[in-house]
């Protein structure tokens, strides 16, 4: 079992950022994908960025529309992930929640209560 806690999130102006925070209750580098998600209102919940993280660094993957503006990465001590957000847009604005799920899963198992970002214009 993982537990998540998210952190970080507010309201902000267009064009300015936030760092979200995740914190895991175990560590899960080496073993585990890392993964931030959004909802808007009225809309299903949509992949924002994944971190798989190792011993000597990690990769990352973003989805199109924050790719160059968002950044993922990871804390080895902290067990902690982090999303830092730059150059916000309205359209950014929804609950964002981190995932987990083991290498090997197919999909993600392990979800945290969200954070509310809103982004205004």
């Amino acid at each position: 079992q993982v537990q998540l806690v998210e952190s970080g999130g507010g309201l902000v102006q267009a064009g300015g950022s936030l760092r979200l925070s995740c914190a895991a209750s175990r560590r899960t580098f080496g073993s585990y994908v890392m993964g931030w998600f959004r909802q808007a209102p009225g809309e299903e919940r949509e992949f924002v960025a994944a971190f798989t993280i190792s011993w000597n660094g990690g990769s990352s993957s973003y989805a199109d529309s924050v790719k160059g503006r968002f950044t993922i990465s990871g804390d080895n001590a902290k067990n902690t992930v982090y999303l830092q957000m730059n150059a916000l847009k309205p359209e950014d604005t929804g609950v964002y929640y981190c995932a987990a799920k083991k290498s090997s899963a197919t999909s993600y198992d392990y979800w945290g209560p969200g954070t509310q970002v809103t982004v205004s214009s």
